[in-house]
């Protein structure tokens, strides 16, 4: 694809101070953006040009910038990491914006991921309800040999495939209930699948879920908006799974 340049586009960005004040939409310039350029190197771009003309950059989140860390987390033109498939937002280039665009840029507003400052949010929620159950906690002995424990091959792409989520909060942000009923549905069928994960299988959906609604995160919708806009496909059949761990830990009690 060869390489064009965007004379001019228009960047509406929420800025905000802190998670109590209140925010607003600002509009800023940018000139002679390449169309091969990344949407997070467009902001740093857009930064440097506000710290020379001696205004406060825009406070983004970032981190390894290839897709696996989840931390790049905006809303971009009413789509939760900018409109392409299957990316993040350090994955999204210029080229999918038309020159003299305006972008709308906004950080997820989910009530649990309150707002830091201008486009970054705090996410620990998604880290409580991990160190809720997301985890192995029992004594699995010492490191066995890959094949020492047969797992079908069935279970096995289905634990990799759940394995993927990057917790990114993108299924939540899309989500009219800003349920995080994905996020917890591919830690909980990640470990489901596994030998290692079925002992806790019972107190870990029910620890799990708790937490989440404790957090205050929404109920499923089954509207697959959450799927639509995962960067991984992480797929919402997990979410039947996570139903039947749940149901059979009820049962259990």
């Amino acid at each position: 694809m060869s390489e064009k340049i965007l004379k001019e586009i228009k960047v509406r960005v929420w800025k905000q101070k802190n998670s109590t004040a209140k925010g607003k939409f600002e509009t800023y310039t940018v000139h002679n953006i390449s169309t091969d350029t990344s949407f997070l190197e467009m902001l740093d771009i857009l930064n440097m040009q506000l710290v020379e003309e001696g205004k406060e950059p825009i406070v983004f989140d970032h981190d390894c910038r290839e897709g696996i860390c989840g931390t790049c987390s905006l809303f971009i033109n009413g789509r939760a990491h900018g409109p392409d498939d299957d990316i993040t937002t350090c994955q999204l280039h210029m080229r999918k914006f038309k020159d003299g665009e305006t972008i709308t840029v906004e950080p997820f507003r989910v009530g649990a991921f309150p707002v830091i400052k201008d486009l970054m949010v705090d996410r620990t929620a998604f880290e409580k309800i991990l160190q809720a159950g997301g985890f192995v906690s029992v004594n699995t002995g010492g490191i066995p040999d890959g094949n020492a424990i047969p797992i079908s091959y069935d279970d096995a792409e289905a634990a990799m495939d759940a394995a993927s989520c990057i917790g990114c909060g993108a299924c939540v942000a899309t989500c009219k209930n800003s349920s995080a009923m994905l996020f917890v549905s591919a830690k909980v069928s990640h470990l489901a699948r596994l030998p290692q994960g079925k002992i806790e299988a019972s107190r870990r959906a029910k620890a799990m879920v708790a937490k989440m609604d404790e957090l205050g995160f929404g109920n499923c919708s089954n509207t697959g908006a959450c799927e639509v806009e995962c960067p991984k496909g992480i797929s919402i059949a997990n979410i039947a799974t996570l139903n039947r761990e749940y149901l059979m830990a009820k049962i259990k009690d």
